[in-house]
């Protein structure tokens, strides 16, 4: 069977159906939820695999993510050492999966440059690629993608100023008070954000002036208003790895309009009674 043509208009009743593939050797599990809910904006997760030799110790952390999220397992052992055995298992069942023609993308979720041609390939072949790595991913796979997700934007954040948990007071036995221990009980023991498995969040970048007033150019009319949609488009052709969250704004109309000084935002009527935004470059 031919893989599926994936440049096909994308119906509200039929979403695209999604191969994720995690290489846990080179993904934490602290992100899979975020990373779960990502894929789901672009559609819909029909397979879900993770690799790698789940005989060691360094995967633990991914053993109960597993079953919470229906995640199928691929056991992969390492036949010798320092060889990452992971990486060829992850590329044939992509290429088995992309010849079922099932699938309009696959979400490949590793930190690796070994998957850059694999990445090209899967493109060729007619499927949207949308990888997921940390912000070490070398450029040359980041590039490979239609779309690249830095997964620090996809942990738990820890909210400033936020007391940490303290832990409860045990009805046991109350031992004799020395000094030490009266300094005990003055400040209770608490968990550190670290220890509760929590990840902070991600610096923030700063603004790539130069690149908004290139894509807005691109996209403008002869008043210098471009569609923000359009603007978008663009950005993620020419940046796969362009996320408004990079630089602290969940969605790229609100990093315009926090940059008044810099872009002007018009809102108008669409079709149907509907909002469109359009933005333009300030001199």
């Amino acid at each position: 069977m031919k893989p599926r043509n994936s440049s096909k208009p994308e119906s509200d009743d039929e979403q695209r159906r999604l191969a994720v593939l995690i290489d846990a050797d080179n993904a934490q599990a602290s992100m899979i939820e975020g990373l779960l809910s990502e894929v789901a904006k672009y559609g819909v997760a029909s397979a879900k695999r993770i690799y790698g030799d789940f005989t060691s110790t360094r995967l633990t952390q991914w053993k109960s993510a597993l079953l919470k999220h229906s995640i199928g397992p691929v056991q992969q052992f390492a036949y010798t050492s320092g060889k990452n055995a992971t990486d060829s298992s992850l590329i044939i069942d992509a290429m088995d999966l992309m010849y079922t023609g099932r699938f309009d993308g696959m979400c490949l979720v590793s930190s690796d440059s070994d998957f850059t041609r694999l990445a090209q390939r899967l493109r060729e072949g007619g499927l949207i690629v949308y990888g997921f790595g940390e912000r070490k991913t070398p450029d040359a796979f980041v590039q490979a993608c239609d779309k690249f997700i830095y997964t620090e934007v996809l942990r738990a954040e820890v909210t400033p100023g936020a007391p940490a948990k303290t832990l409860p007071r045990k009805s046991a036995k109350t031992p004799r008070k020395t000094a030490s221990n009266a300094v005990k009980e003055a400040s209770p023991p608490t968990i550190a954000p670290a220890a509760a498995a929590v990840v902070a969040k991600a610096p923030v970048l700063p603004l790539p002036l130069d690149l908004l007033r290139r894509a807005i150019e691109e996209a403008s009319d002869e008043q210098g208003w471009a569609h923000l949609g359009v603007v978008g488009s663009y950005l993620t052709k020419i940046r796969p790895d362009f996320d408004p969250r990079l630089y602290g704004h969940r969605k790229l109309s609100d990093l315009f309009k926090s940059h008044a000084r810099y872009f002007a935002i018009d809102e108008r009527g669409g079709v149907g009674g509907g909002k469109s935004l359009y933005v333009r470059a300030l001199e």
